[in-house]
């Protein structure tokens, strides 16, 4: 084998085929490394790219705003990343920075649950497991982006604060509404709902970070924390 091998995603196992995984489970289903991966194509003879992409994160905190501080000199010094790869990191996270960075005006400002449940329930609707989402917003309560936090089965959803805090404190978010489905159509929360919901709302009041709402998705309706007075 010469020393120039790189193992390219059809050299993969097919459980580790990042692109693959993108056509039959959606990009959602992918971590930050698999899709980044993508952008690469291949590693190093020693490292495959999701290996590679998993350790370059490890060292920008798994931070996808740290990462895109880096430049392309600092993206090159891993072995399998070239000029030609350290750019294409670059400019996804730059076209990712400019969709974001939409003019205050043009954000959509939440008013009520029901315009929330409107604006997710696309998303949300006839899915045959659960998702947990969370939607960050500034201080006017406008838009600023709403994330996939975890995905689960028919009735259970794991879900790390720490990545709903790091997003949130990242898009310097004043607060964050929390939203999630029941596939099984009960509308009403469960003791895990309520005891993940006080969780978050006490770890994000450290970071002076307010949770404005929780609801929970059916097909047919919703129930909000705010509206029922769990949360203030």
């Amino acid at each position: 084998m010469s020393n120039s091998y790189k193992l390219v995603i059809r050299d993969w196992a097919e459980a580790d085929r990042p692109r693959e995984k993108l056509l039959k489970q959606g990009r959602r289903a992918l971590t930050d490394a698999e899709l980044l991966a993508i952008l690469i194509g291949s590693g190093s003879k020693n490292e495959s790219a999701v290996e590679l992409c998993r350790r370059i994160l490890a060292d920008a905190n798994n931070s996808l705003q740290t990462l895109s501080t880096m430049d392309v000199a600092e993206l090159s010094r891993y072995r399998g990343i070239g000029e030609a790869k350290a750019i294409s990191i670059l400019a996804a996270l730059e076209l990712a920075r400019r969709k974001n960075e939409l003019p205050a005006e043009e954000r959509k400002q939440v008013t009520s649950s029901r315009y929330v449940y409107t604006l997710m329930k696309p998303i949300l609707q006839d899915l045959p497991h659960e998702e947990f989402w969370t939607m960050y917003l500034n201080t006017a309560y406008k838009i600023l982006d709403k994330q996939l936090i975890g995905r689960g089965g028919n009735d259970f959803t794991p879900v790390d604060v720490r990545i709903i805090l790091r997003t949130a404190i990242s898009l310097k978010a004043h607060a964050i509404i929390l939203i999630h489905n029941h596939p099984s159509g009960t509308l009403y929360p469960s003791n895990a709902d309520k005891i993940l919901t006080q969780k978050i709302v006490e770890a994000s009041k450290i970071m002076d970070i307010r949770v404005a709402d929780h609801l929970i998705f059916t097909d047919n309706g919703y129930y909000s924390f705010k509206d029922e007075g769990i949360i203030d």
